[in-house]
């Protein structure tokens, strides 16, 4: 029993020592630690906003998206079915005149979306969305469709504009895209996958992306190849962005227009995660030259530009980091606006007017939203040392004039070669005129389904003898109208109708 009560008063002073050890053990102040406690709100109060009043309430997208969902339109873009010939083939048949002339060719639709601009009835919208179309149907948000005129397209962009018949229509005002910052809160609203009038939230995820996905170009002068002319100077959101969100709002929350969605970055065509918008001040450049000229008034500096990286300022032996190199002067460097104001290779600019140039991208953006004839003040690192340099911004021709919309007026405009056909032929055929298809090139009529060596007896039911005939024709056609070609194949003596939209 006294053993017993040995064991129990060990015991029990082995948990005492026990217990006051680990409380030594554990005061902070024991080991020097202090844990320091902030008084704020809890992780699921943080979206808190101020209100018109200053107040302090809980932020809410709701008087945004019902304001800007009103302003977006639904685009649908059809280009017509080709050949009216193709009834006449019997079902059984069909599977016979795969790839021919008589090939049923199906009317093919793209969906979109688009931003209302003005109560004038003028949307803003991506190139890719109206591209090649024959018809464009707009549906408005009170579900009225109308049907829409191409206005102006601008490919180095990814820009167009079209218009409705309609009057005091609601719309979204542009903002200075320049001012927005990463972080902040947008709205993206569109059609994704026919779903009308989807909002969707994030934040501005960076600025001045380039990711070189606009394929818009001209031809070198010199060595005949395709030079890219693409502006890409994209805002980068992470507000959910899909197929059918092309030329959608992204907005702030205030509804202000940052920018035009038009493209994602994704290996499933689907949202991962990075969506991409042309900027409002670039659009609102783009949207004014169409509305304005037709076509777009782009200023040139005439000048090839690439990004300052460590590699490239070691090579070169630059002074600086960042800005954007002055690589060459372009195809026609005799037309060269910084050239000839004193602008040289290896040059860096730093900053156009009061703006600071971190890249190319940079650049290109600030001087396309320029026109022929501003001036721009070019800061240039030489060799560690900044020159002011003043430049007057000319045309890709060299001068400073308007640049007038290429009218579509013959048929080497419109992309395909013509020849007169022989009197023998004519009357093999049994017809008392047309011209012979020479070549198509990539013209809409070639996707519409013609073929090279169709023979035009009829250019909106005019009969025509030579191709002399059917310039005349196409010249007295203004933009947006559409024009039909009838006619036979030699090998199909079967009439066929084609048609497209100037």
């Amino acid at each position: 029993m006294k053993r017993f009560g040995s064991l129990l008063l060990a015991a029990v002073l082995g948990s005492v020592i026990t217990i006051v050890s680990t409380q030594s053990f554990l005061k902070p102040e024991a080991q020097g630690v202090k844990i320091e406690h902030v008084n704020g709100l809890p992780v699921s109060q943080v979206a808190y906003t101020t209100n018109e009043k200053g107040e302090v309430v809980p932020l809410d997208f709701t008087g945004t998206a019902e304001k800007v969902t009103q302003a977006v339109v639904h685009i649908r873009s059809t280009q017509e079915s080709s050949a009216s010939g193709n009834s006449q083939v019997p079902d059984a048949f069909r599977h016979f005149f795969f790839d021919s002339p008589y090939e049923n060719q199906m009317p093919r639709q793209s969906t979109g979306s688009g931003v209302i601009i003005n109560r004038e009835g003028y949307i803003v919208t991506n190139n890719h969305v109206v591209e090649g179309s024959e018809i464009v149907q707009v549906t408005l948000s009170d579900n009225r469709e109308l049907k829409a005129e191409v206005i102006g397209t601008d490919p180095d962009t990814d820009l167009a504009v079209i218009k409705v018949s309609a009057k005091d229509l609601p719309y979204l005002s542009f903002v200075n895209s320049d001012e927005t910052k990463v972080g902040q809160w947008v709205l993206a609203v569109g059609n994704p996958f026919n779903l009308n009038s989807t909002v969707t939230a994030g934040i501005i995820s960076a600025k001045g992306r380039n990711i070189n996905i606009i394929n818009s170009n001209r031809q070198n002068r010199n060595t005949q190849q395709n030079v890219s002319t693409a502006i890409e100077s994209f805002i980068q959101t992470d507000a959910a962005i899909n197929p059918g969100n092309s030329g959608g709002a992204l907005v702030d929350l205030n509804g202000g227009l940052v920018g035009i969605n038009t493209a994602i970055a994704s290996p499933t065509g689907s949202y991962s995660g990075y969506g991409f918008a042309v900027p409002a001040n670039i659009v609102s450049k783009i949207t004014e030259d169409l509305i304005a000229f037709g076509t777009v008034q782009r200023g040139w500096l005439g000048i090839n530009v690439g990004s300052v990286t460590s590699d490239l300022a070691k090579e070169n032996d630059l002074a600086v980091n960042e800005g954007a190199f002055v690589a060459g002067f372009g195809d026609a460097p005799d037309k060269s606006a910084a050239k000839a104001a004193g602008i040289k290779e290896g040059d860096v600019v730093v900053k156009l007017d009061n703006t600071t140039i971190k890249t190319s991208t940079a650049l290109i953006e600030y001087i396309g939203r320029k026109r022929p004839g501003d001036k721009v003040s070019v800061t240039v690192n030489r060799a560690g040392k900044e020159l002011v340099i003043p430049i007057t911004l000319k045309n890709r021709d060299g001068n400073t004039s308007t640049v007038k919309r290429e009218e579509k007026a013959d048929v080497a405009a419109l992309g395909f070669e013509l020849e007169d056909v022989d009197s023998k032929t004519l009357k093999r055929l049994d017809v008392t005129s047309g011209v012979k298809v020479k070549e198509l090139g990539n013209s809409k009529l070639k996707r519409s389904g013609m073929r090279e060596g169709f023979i035009i007896t009829h250019v909106d039911d005019s009969p025509v003898k030579s191709t002399k005939e059917v310039n005349e024709i196409i010249k007295k056609k203004k933009a947006g109208e559409l024009i039909t070609f009838a006619g036979l194949y030699e090998d199909y003596p079967r009439e066929y109708i084609y048609a497209l939209r100037m």
